[in-house]
C-alpha cells in the first residue's frame, strides 16, 4: 500500500489591500514570519501586506521566503535588528571569514 506524499507546504488565507488571497508557504517560512512580526509588534498580516506592497513582479509566495532570508541575513530595515545577533540563530552555521560551519 503507498502512502500518500506528506503536505509541507500551508495554505492560508490572508487579506491584502482589501482583497483575501491566499499563500502557499512552508511551516518553516509561517514560524519565521510569526517570528519577525512578532519583534515588529505587528500583525503577520501587516507584514505580509508590506511586503506585498513592495514585491514588484514577483509572487507573494516568493517575495515572503526571499524577506524571510533576508531577514535572517540581516539584509531588512536598518531600523530593525537582525535576527541573526539574537541568541542562536546562525551560531555554529557561518565561521568568521566567511566560512561555513557546521549546523
Amino acid at each position: 500500500m503507498t502512502r500518500a506524499p506528506s503536505r509541507e507546504n500551508a495554505k492560508r488565507s490572508v487579506m491584502i489591500a482589501g482583497h483575501r488571497t491566499s499563500v502557499s508557504l512552508e511551516a518553516e517560512f509561517w514560524s519565521a514570519l510569526q517570528e519577525i512580526a512578532r519583534e515588529r509588534e505587528q500583525s503577520v498580516q501587516a507584514l505580509i501586506g508590506a511586503i506585498d506592497s513592495e514585491r514588484g513582479e514577483r509572487n507573494l509566495s516568493s517575495a515572503l521566503r526571499i524577506f524571510v532570508l533576508n531577514a535572517f541575513r540581516g539584509a531588512h530595515e536598518p531600523s530593525e535588528r537582525p535576527l541573526s545577533d539574537r541568541a542562536g540563530i546562525g551560531q555554529g552555521v557561518q565561521e568568521p571569514g566567511g566560512g561555513m560551519g557546521e549546523a
